[in-house]
């Protein structure tokens, strides 16, 4: 799976697979590209669910699979606008995200900081952006926060309509692109 070239496009290369004692995350790169252009401001590194990427299972627990995913704005828990303002505690909702649509039969598949209380991996299939980190280094909530308002600055820049009211819009032109299925 590679990136189109056109639109906004969050490409994820899966690396590898991190485990530290019985705990396991996938771990790979990610990279924005604005008709293919890379973004230098907006890479690093992205945490998620074991696999074998599965879509067809409702509450799989592992991550989805390899593909081109359109995204959303995001209203609930997690959400585009109106995300807590708190930097004195970690993990407040409401937090900054993202949603990736047409993930078969996955539902709530989110861009979204990792967060307490488990910050080795706060996900059930979403993706959580971060700097480099070691097998048995947690995520650091204040960075991949960071990470996700930037990614979500540079969509709003991309396409402002889909920012004008607080429910789920489709972001036109603006995918994830993940690519590769460490075992």
């Amino acid at each position: 799976m590679k990136i189109e070239g056109r639109g906004w496009e969050l490409f994820v290369e899966r690396l590898r697979v991190q485990v530290a004692g019985e705990r396991r995350r996938t771990y790979g790169r990610y990279q924005v590209y604005r008709d293919g252009a890379p973004a230098p401001a907006l890479a690093g590194f992205m945490c998620e669910c074991v696999g074998p990427g599965n879509n067809a299972a409702p509450d799989a627990g592992l991550r989805i699979e390899p593909g081109r995913y359109p995204l959303t704005t995001q209203f609930g828990r997690y959400r585009t606008l109106g995300y807590s303002q708190d930097l004195a505690r970690p993990g407040r909702d409401p937090m900054p995200a993202f949603r990736l649509e047409e993930t078969g039969n996955r539902v709530a598949i989110l861009v979204h900081p990792g967060h307490p209380p488990d910050l080795y991996l706060s996900s059930v299939g979403c993706l959580l952006p971060t700097g480099p980190l070691a097998d048995d280094q947690p995520i650091d909530f204040w960075e991949s926060r960071e990470r996700v308002i930037a990614l979500l600055d540079d969509l709003r820049d991309f396409a402002p309509p889909a920012f004008e009211v607080e429910s789920n819009k489709p972001i036109r032109g603006a995918y994830a692109v993940i690519a590769g299925e460490p075992l």
